[in-house]
């Protein structure tokens, strides 16, 4: 797989640009809005971390700035429904620390800034990230901008399915199940739910 790439553009059309390498092999390159906007002229220098994704009929190359950036594509793209046109159109508007920052303040609707994800789409994306995305990462001061309050459904629901004495690597895949089948849930209502499915499954 190819993980890096750097040398001079050649070509830069639509969202990609054409690295060419010092061994003189280019390489097509998908970059997020932001990256592209920043490219130099052509023949200037540049460097990205790059995830290679293969399809049955195609070998794409997406570039970032940073492996932050890098390892938050591939978070993006293992969530059901997100391949890497989205995961990419989602890193254009946003930020890695943007998104932890949503986590952290529970602003799911701002996902529907992204062209293309609906409300049900950016509640799905969401439930998962919060899951998946290492939100200790956050530097600090960019959580709880403009006061928001931290907690969730999400978190919440967890924390009572804890005091009740559940296993987080027990409980969080099932809440998880509960609130992407129903995202309207309050706490209350997550917390029932989860434990007649943890039930069952004892």
């Amino acid at each position: 797989m190819i993980a890096y790439v750097e040398g001079r553009v050649a070509e830069i059309s639509g969202n990609a640009c054409v690295v060419v390498t010092e061994g003189g092999v280019g390489y097509e390159v998908h970059l997020p809005a932001h990256t592209l906007s920043r490219l130099p002229e052509r023949g200037g220098q540049v460097a990205f971390h790059v995830r290679t994704e293969v399809r049955e009929d195609a070998l794409e190359l997406f570039g970032f700035s940073t492996w932050d950036e890098r390892q938050t594509f591939m978070v993006l793209t293992t969530i059901s429904k997100v391949g890497a046109r989205t995961a990419l159109a989602i890193l254009s508007q946003f930020r890695p620390d943007d998104l932890r920052r949503l986590v952290v303040e529970d602003d799911v609707l701002a996902l529907t800034r992204v062209s293309g994800i609906g409300k049900k789409t950016a509640q799905h994306i969401f439930l998962e990230l919060k899951y998946k995305l290492k939100v200790e990462d956050l530097p600090a001061g960019m959580a709880l901008a403009g006061g928001a309050a931290p907690g969730g459904v999400f978190r919440d629901a967890l924390a009572g399915l804890g005091n009740l004495g559940y296993l987080e690597d027990e409980a969080a895949p099932v809440l998880k199940d509960v609130l992407r089948a129903e995202p309207d849930l309050d706490v209350a209502g997550a917390l029932r739910a989860a434990l007649k499915a943890l039930a069952r499954g004892r």
